[in-house]
């Protein structure tokens, strides 16, 4: 199929940032279509967190753009939220009910149901009262999850969601990632651990300040590629892409 005719969620054109004259990220081009879950992928200081501040608007680009396609919900880094914050998980999910309301705007009925029934779709849905401060690693990204999930948005930027968390956890929060893919959603996921790329992914996005590649997860994925874009490690990765290329292969 040509993806040029394929809808597209995000698209970027020669995109630069620089944090005072250091370029993060230089001339980045690409473009994912809608409707699937993307990995970006790179090591520490590739511009990762950086592309997607640059989507949100969050930043402004030196030159070149970036622009997404209807709504967008965001999920930071655990560690960039003040949890000890005196609000319960029931009014932490309902912030995201907020863009939606206007500047006087009321919470309604129907935006406490959403909050309530995004917390029972990350299996908080008995914490609706808990202070966020009493909350473990994983249920703090699951909080963030459903506060993104309950504004119903077209895109999901999520930054490092597993960071901190059990297998079981990220397993857990893949499973509701995939419901929203089924609804037509785009996913997009800073993530680190390779081994599981082939699992989560249906395509990735290399990056280090330059775009190494951005298509479906086979054809960016592999060896050469990931040797490429994370430099002295080179070693380590080349085998984490075989390992998972295995454990694929082995569930076949």
């Amino acid at each position: 199929m040509n993806r040029s005719f394929i809808p597209k969620a995000v698209e970027a054109d020669s995109l630069t940032v620089n944090y005072d004259k250091t370029s993060v990220l230089w001339d980045v081009s690409f473009h994912i279509p809608k409707g699937v879950i993307v990995g970006l992928l790179g090591p520490n200081g590739a511009g990762k967190s950086t592309l997607l501040k640059a989507a949100l608007k969050l930043i402004k680009p030196l030159s070149g753009q970036i622009v997404t396609a209807g709504s967008v919900a965001y999920v930071p880094q655990r560690e960039t939220v003040d949890w000890d914050f005196p609000i319960t998980a029931e009014e932490a999910v309902l912030m995201g009910r907020y863009g939606k309301l206007g500047l006087f705007g009321r919470l309604k009925r129907a935006d406490k149901e959403a909050a309530l029934a995004a917390l029972e779709q990350v299996g908080l849905s008995g914490c609706a009262h808990r202070q966020i401060s009493q909350f473990s690693g994983g249920q703090r990204q699951r909080l963030f999850i459903a506060r993104a999930l309950v504004q119903n948005a077209d895109l999901l930027l999520l930054d490092e969601p597993f960071a901190g968390v059990d297998l079981a956890t990220e397993k857990a929060i893949m499973a509701i990632l995939r419901k929203q893919k089924e609804l037509g959603k785009t996913i997009l996921i800073v993530h680190h651990g390779l081994q599981s790329v082939k699992e989560y992914f249906d395509w990735a996005l290399l990056l280090k300040t330059r775009l190494y590649g951005c298509g479906p997860v086979d054809e960016i994925f592999t060896r050469d590629m990931i040797v490429k874009a994370f430099g002295k490690d080179q070693s380590l990765f080349a085998e984490a892409a075989d390992l998972s290329a295995k454990s694929i292969s082995g569930h076949l």
